[in-house]
């Protein structure tokens, strides 16, 4: 399927500044916080109007949309995109409002702020706003960004529940549809500061054609039409491949026992690293035999 869109999936705590500085406004320049280099600006960049880009912040997944929304908009505004606006939808019935499908329909850019991806699933999967923004990706210049449980929810496949610590028990780790915007993948997010990799492990063992994505913190992978990822921001991005795997225990455990996987390949990620959907394989930047 040829797709038009873009796709920016970032890890969680995305660097925004320390806008909780009250004198921000008065010492931008200054603070030392601001990745100005980083994903914000990245998404401005790689957006049709760039600047001028219809950027609509969407805070569906958060438990305090009122508080998240205006700091996506503060930071924005600082990078030079001042055609921002917080849309909020917190209830099935506002995902078929008029109004709300418009400002969709006029929007380059949606950012999916963090919170609670089962939460975005239940209350936008299924409705003409889901439908709309599918359409987008698919046949505009069209830029679907999404943090923490706004990345999560992107691919076809999503893990909503499951502890780091018990991740590697039978049983432990759930897996629902998620916004459908990319296939063969499964997200995972808040990766490496959360200890993930056994709910990333576990996920993939399930079903090895899926590749399986860790983002760090301040991390994401940037997926253009030619299936292309590029890794942007800070950290690592965790990569699982589980086309490989040789043998596993998997379906002879009961519930709640551990999980044997025999020769599961994994690739890291830093800033600049590329990989090819198609062919699995990956490119770093700097490497050290180029």
């Amino acid at each position: 399927m040829n797709i038009r869109g873009k796709l920016i999936i970032i890890g969680g705590a995305v660097d925004k500044g320390s806008f909780t500085e009250t004198d921000i406004d008065r010492n931008a320049a200054k603070n030392l916080n601001f990745f100005e280099a980083g994903i914000l600006k990245r998404i401005i960049n790689e957006s049709k109007h760039k600047e001028l880009s219809r950027i609509e912040v969407i805070t569906t997944a958060s438990k305090i949309p009122r508080e998240i929304g205006p700091e996506y908009v503060k930071a924005l505004h600082y990078l030079g995109a001042d055609n921002v606006d917080v849309l909020h939808i917190e209830k099935r019935e506002q995902a078929v409002e008029p109004e709300v499908l418009e400002r969709l329909k006029a929007a380059d850019v949606v950012m999916f702020t963090g919170g609670d991806q089962l939460r975005l699933t239940s209350i936008l999967g299924g409705t003409a706003f889901h439908d709309i923004l599918l359409e987008k990706y698919h046949n505009e210049e069209f830029i679907y960004a999404g943090t923490s449980a706004g990345a999560a929810a992107a691919s076809n496949n999503m893990i909503y529940q499951g502890s780091s610590s018990e991740a590697l028990l039978k049983g432990e780790v759930k897996i629902t549809s998620g916004l459908g915007l990319i296939d063969g993948v499964i997200i995972d997010t808040h990766f490496v500061q959360r200890g993930r990799i056994g709910r990333l492990f576990q996920a993939v063992v399930g079903n090895p054609k899926v590749l399986g994505i860790g983002l760090g913190e301040d991390t994401g992978l940037l997926i253009t039409h030619n299936q292309k990822m590029e890794a942007i921001g800070s950290g690592l991005v965790i990569l699982v491949d589980g086309r490989e795997i040789k043998d596993t225990n998997l379906t002879q455990v009961e519930l709640g026992q551990p999980i044997s996987i025999n020769h599961l390949v994994t690739h890291v990620m830093s800033m600049n690293d590329t990989f090819d959907l198609t062919t699995f394989k990956m490119m770093i930047k700097s490497s050290q035999y180029v």
